[in-house]
């Protein structure tokens, strides 16, 4: 005979002990769209449903069934992924509704050591002058460039947030502080034509109108009042620059916008600039964190070959 464990009406349930974790990261967006998609697949993998008490809905197999959306992934994704889960197991035991850790016998996967993300400046700039560039796309990707910022910074940024006369954008980071990040002549000289005029809602908008209603519409904070126009996705950002990025990639994969802040600092870096500097351009907390842009890569390889060797022509 079975026994089925009585549960209090008032115990927390997994959609709410989700929402309300998600809800303390309500001011960072990055990190809110992550975990929600962890989480999102937890919910559908919960054989008890998501309106079930937390032990009984997040248990050890939930965990493994919601995991095994990525079993074919990258490493990295994989590991991601298990780490919003613990991170959302030791919530729900702060609040005592989890005994143990249900994730506790599913393993990291080693991630293999990765080689230079960086871009040469040659190709950006190639790329950054490409005449089949639209204005928004040129903006949008210079001022990641100079900055050294995070996407999801730059993309979630309004016009109010921009000094133009210092060259600099307030931004929240990833930690949810308020920082500034500034950027050079290039995009000064083109951030005037893409505003246009406009003194309020996002700094770069969507192409088309934004829904009124309905599950498509966009909070008032991310339309532009003038244009009815949203701001624009991360993804759809990411998806205009690896396309256009193809045409100028030799390997014909294109690029991501991380790679725009990773290129950038390794530049710095090959220019001499020290890990203090990095740190106060990148908005690092750690210092340990900047040792993958310290470490200079191929572009720098090139030219110390080029520079020793010893049949060249010219000295």
């Amino acid at each position: 005979m079975s026994v089925h464990p009585l549960h209090r009406p008032d115990a927390l349930t997994l959609a709410r002990a989700s929402a309300d974790f998600l809800d303390r990261f309500r001011t960072q967006p990055h990190t809110h769209r992550a975990y929600a998609q962890t989480l999102a697949v937890l919910e559908s993998a919960a054989v008890a449903g998501p309106d079930a008490p937390v032990e009984v809905a997040f248990t050890a197999r939930s965990a493994e069934a919601a995991l095994a959306r990525w079993e074919d992934a990258a490493p990295a994704t994989w590991n991601k992924h298990l780490a919003a889960l613990r991170s959302f197991a030791t919530y729900c035991a702060r609040r005592q509704a989890l005994e143990e850790d249900p994730t506790r016998l599913l393993e990291r996967r080693k991630e293999p050591r990765r080689g230079d993300k960086s871009i040469p400046a040659a190709r950006l700039e190639a790329l950054f002058t490409d005449t089949a560039v639209g204005l928004r796309e040129k903006v949008l990707w210079r001022m990641l460039y100079e900055t050294a910022a995070r996407a999801e910074e730059i993309l979630t940024l309004d016009v109010g947030d921009l000094d133009t006369a210092m060259r600099r954008a307030r931004v929240r980071s990833k930690g949810g502080a308020i920082e500034y990040v500034h950027w050079a002549t290039p995009t000064a000289r083109l951030l005037p034509r893409l505003l246009a005029g406009r003194t309020t809602g996002p700094v770069f908008l969507s192409d088309r109108r934004s829904a009124a209603s309905g599950s498509r519409a966009r909070a008032l904070g991310d339309v532009d009042p003038t244009t009815g126009r949203g701001r624009l996705s991360y993804p759809r950002a990411e998806y205009l620059f690896k396309q256009a990025s193809k045409r100028h990639d030799p390997h014909r994969r294109g690029w991501t916008l991380h790679q725009l802040r990773h290129s950038s600092l390794k530049h710095l870096a090959a220019e001499g600039r020290s890990a203090p500097e990095l740190q106060a351009k990148s908005r690092h907390a750690h210092l340990a964190t900047l040792g993958k842009y310290v470490r200079l890569g191929e572009e720098t390889s090139a030219r110390l070959t080029a520079e020793h060797d010893p049949h060249r022509r010219r000295r």
